[in-house]
């Protein structure tokens, strides 16, 4: 009992993973009883300090563009060039998609990475058929586009220089500094108001930062990320995604302030909300890191939720509702018009040209 202990507390706390967990996807049969020999060789496996690699898996998805139906998300469709995400965020919503895979939205999602090496082509047939109409595309919606595995990869690089190409506009939203790799191209998207990037901050503690979004950039790059766009002449904006409350509402301010004095012109945010086995791991990874806050943030989760931990419908699953989400609003708002954070410009198609590859094919 005393390996099944120990290595059970090792699950919860792989080093460089927001969770060691891997429950059983809600479309799955439940696993059989755990022998005290798997619990023997995970505690071995703690004993010797080993990390779960992370394993990469080809999509063969003929389709790139996804469309969106919710009224609240703010975009018609969106483009995602992996699935699953190395950042290994413990509240993030997306996990239990990994399960549709017949995985688990646990260790799987983080480690388990499915990329789409064709995205830019399978994106530029979609740009110049006929019947597509142009329209802001949002990267990503179920992953970051911009994971440590594009720094190798190139994919999501290959689908803006595709939308650079076409004027289509395209906006972003990503935890990773390596965003600021791509800026000659933005640069180029900005004179045509076709490019709005959104780096998340959550947070400027470097621990809770550390624990909450292992593998993400720490919070002092994505600032730097924010400047060095800025400077491209490339609109930035932030995205307090999600704002965690009892743990990190408090920080609204200085996080504001921070993106502001970086070259930020434009901020939003999100509260917290856990969907299907998200809770129950964000659970766990409480007790491991915060356990003397677990209850009070919790109960703000409840408390905005109208008593869950979750809420699935349009129109309130955003920004929540009840007293202390108004609170929350109230502050965002007054922060945000205090350092200058509303001078986001609208995206437009009016520049978007279809035969933009065409023409390119023909100077050779």
């Amino acid at each position: 009992m005393e390996a099944e202990s120990k290595a059970q507390h090792f699950i919860t706390t792989r080093r460089g993973r927001g969770t060691g967990e891997n429950p059983t996807g809600r479309f799955e049969k439940e696993d059989g009883e755990r022998t005290p020999d798997y619990w023997a060789e995970l505690y071995e496996d703690a004993q010797n300090g080993m990390q779960v690699q992370t394993q990469t898996f080809i999509d063969p998805s003929r389709s790139i563009v996804t469309t969106n139906e919710s009224p609240d998300v703010g975009m018609e469709a969106s483009v995602n060039p992996y699935r699953g995400c190395e950042h290994g965020c413990i509240y993030c919503f997306a996990r239990p998609s990994h399960e549709y895979l017949g995985l688990s939205a646990g260790l799987d999602f983080e480690t388990k990475i499915y990329m789409k090496p064709r995205a830019p082509e399978l994106l530029a047939e979609k740009l110049s058929s006929k019947s597509w109409e142009p329209k802001v595309l949002m990267l990503s919606g179920v992953t970051d586009c911009y994971q440590p595995l594009e720094k190798k990869m190139r994919i999501t690089r290959g689908c803006f220089e595709v939308l650079r190409d076409f004027r289509n506009p395209a906006a972003i939203v990503t935890k990773n500094a390596l965003v600021a790799r791509d800026g000659d191209i933005f640069e180029e998207m900005a004179q045509f108001d076709c490019i709005s990037v959104n780096l998340s901050v959550t947070t400027l503690d470097p621990h809770i930062a550390r624990t909450m979004e292992p593998r993400a950039s720490q919070p002092h790059l994505r600032l730097r990320a924010i400047e060095s766009l800025s400077k491209r002449g490339v609109p930035v904006g932030i995205m307090i995604g999600p704002v965690v409350p009892g743990l990190t509402d408090h920080e609204i301010p200085a996080i504001l302030k921070a993106c502001g004095d970086a070259g930020a012109v434009g901020a939003g945010y999100t509260m917290l909300r856990l969907p299907y086995g998200v809770k129950d791991l964000f659970s766990t990874w409480l007790d491991q890191h915060f356990p003397e806050k677990k209850d009070k943030v919790l109960g703000h989760v409840r408390g905005v939720r109208e008593g869950k931990l979750n809420d699935a419908n349009f129109g309130s699953r955003m920004r929540g509702t009840g007293v202390y989400a108004d609170q929350i609003a109230d502050i965002f708002a007054l922060y945000k018009k205090k350092y200058g954070l509303n001078k986001r410009k609208a995206l437009t198609t009016e520049h978007f040209r279809r035969d933009a590859r065409d023409k390119q094919m023909s100077l050779f």
